[in-house]
């Protein structure tokens, strides 16, 4: 079992075209070819399932435990929930005041999952909330699976596993009835979707190599079918679907696709591999979109069976042309013009608002929920749901990004520009809307990009376990593993004890008001 971050032997940057040939004088997939077109492909490791099980059986304990508390709407609840039970009742969001059709400026994907749960259990906490306790969960089981994936390393995927399990901000939103949290899932399902389709591209080419494609002979390229881009495609779409922010992550991943794409043909020999395939490359991300497209569309599909919808006739009623089909589109058309110029617009200011910079530094966290009633044995008392990312944790990301950054360059290990890639995605156009337009924000904001903030974490734990390569044997090595092994176990440790620290506060349990106080570590920025 390799713990490194560094367990693949391909490092993409250091691709070259392999000009080795068969003793018999046909070139074929020799060894070095092999290397360089190495997958994260492993054996079946029951171990790493039971690690798996065991940290998910967990995280979802404390997503699911005592959900139904506290009581009543919290934060923004009282916008999803009550839309998600609207369009259960009318199929699309509903203004009971002037008994027609509410005006909202988010997709319904999101509302619909939530709905999903006021099904089961009623328009209740339990079911607000047990939606986002699912998808909580699952962004932690696809997380584990897809570090143990990058890094063949079951230690690092418990890690990663147990890094989410224990983050304060993830939990919160777990266990809150908003969209945030179908959004991080379904930006992290797609990006494994993504490492799947390096996977199957890579060895595709390996087996036509073996098959005794000549790409210096063939001038057309092996068919391959990337499934798993396609698949990309569904989910990023759904992701689209809760919130229209998806889609600053759109550029980031068909770059890193293209990009991979170009290596695994370098890698295969082929010459001029930027200009050969990018065709088809171009051609299967179109093809992607378009799922994305439909996927989109197929979520408002409540909005398009009722004639109810807000703006659902908004040309018939302006005198205007509305042929079937087309008109529907319009209207919708319409409808997200004016939904974009809402969001454009939202300059006013909140208490718990925050800029970008702040998110990482836990400047401005969001309180949920706050009551000083009950009885806690002090003369008072406080209760609060308060969205903060666990300290020690969220304070790590900084230097592991700067680590990660420099890692990256001195490995040219592609997982890191990966992951690297994925965290800019998910706060760097944020920082141009801050500074553009003064737009209102929060750090809830943050949540698509925290997989990637931990995956950089783990990434820099697993550098400090092992040495490049993974080349130093005998003493030296287990001397740097024992090392390693001990920081990543500490810092574990702590997270986990931060978390323990900080737990009252992320679920809203009543203690005395001085408990609550000491809590506040940056004073009046935290309440």
């Amino acid at each position: 079992m390799t713990t490194a971050a560094t367990a693949e032997t391909d490092l993409s940057g250091e691709d070259s075209p392999a000009e080795a040939e068969s003793p018999s004088g046909v070139r074929g997939a020799t060894d070095i070819v092999r290397r360089r077109l190495s997958t994260l492909d492993q054996r079946f490791n029951p171990y790493s399932w039971i690690v798996t099980a065991i940290i998910v059986v967990a995280a979802a304990i404390l997503r699911f435990a005592g959900i139904s508390n506290p009581k009543g709407y919290i934060f923004d609840e009282v916008y999803y929930p009550t839309d998600a039970w609207d369009m259960l009742q009318h199929g699309v969001e509903w203004d009971e005041k002037t008994n027609g059709p509410a005006y909202v400026v988010h997709p319904p994907l999101g509302k619909w999952l939530i709905a999903f749960g006021e099904q089961i259990f009623g328009n209740n906490e339990l079911g607000w909330r047990f939606s986002t306790a699912v998808a909580g969960t699952l962004m932690i089981l696809i997380l584990i699976r897809l570090t143990y994936r990058l890094f063949h390393s079951i230690v690092l995927a418990g890690i990663a596993g147990l890094l989410m399990t224990l983050d304060g901000f993830q939990l919160v939103l777990s266990r809150t009835s908003l969209l945030d949290i179908f959004l991080g899932l379904f930006i992290l399902a797609s990006f494994a979707a993504l490492v799947l389709d390096r996977d199957h591209y890579r060895r595709s080419w390996r087996r036509a190599l073996d098959n005794g494609y000549d790409p210096s002979a063939t001038p057309h390229l092996p068919r391959i079918v990337p499934w798993w881009l396609l698949v990309a495609g569904i989910t990023f779409g759904m992701a689209c679907g809760v919130k229209w922010s998806a889609l600053f992550f759109a550029p980031f991943f068909a770059a890193m696709v293209i990009v991979w794409r170009v290596q695994a043909r370098r890698s295969a020999g082929v010459r001029g591999p930027i200009i050969a395939g990018i065709l088809g490359d171009l051609g299967w991300l179109l093809l992607s979109f378009a799922l994305i497209f439909l996927v989109y569309l197929a979520s408002w599909t409540g909005w398009f069976v009722t004639d109810t919808g807000y703006f659902r006739h908004y040309r018939e009623a302006n005198g205007l042309s509305e042929p079937p089909i087309i008109g529907a589109l319009l209207n919708l058309a319409h409808y997200h013009s004016e939904a974009y110029n809402f969001h454009s617009g939202l300059t006013e200011r909140h208490t718990y608002q925050s800029w970008p910079w702040q998110w990482l530094l836990l400047g401005r966290p969001v309180a949920f929920y706050w009551s000083g009633n009950g009885n806690c044995g002090a003369p008072s008392c406080a209760a609060e749901i308060l969205l903060l990312g666990t300290p020690i944790l969220w304070w790590s990301f900084l230097p592991a990004l700067g680590a990660l950054v420099w890692l990256g360059i001195a490995r040219r290990d592609w997982r890191a520009y990966a992951i690297f890639t994925g965290a800019v995605a998910g706060l760097l156009p944020w920082f141009y809307y801050a500074v553009a337009d003064g737009r209102t924000m929060f750090a809830f904001y943050a949540l698509p990009a925290l997989p990637f903030l931990i995956l950089a974490v783990v990434y820099v734990l697993g550098a400090i376990m092992t040495p490049p390569g993974g080349l130093v044997s005998g003493p030296n090595r287990s001397d740097r593993q024992l090392v390693g092994t001990v920081v990543a176990t500490t810092f574990v440790v702590l997270v986990a004890l931060c978390f323990a620290y900080f737990y009252p506060v992320f679920v809203g349990n009543l203690m005395p008001y001085d408990d609550w106080s000491v809590r506040m570590w940056l004073g009046s920025r935290w309440i």
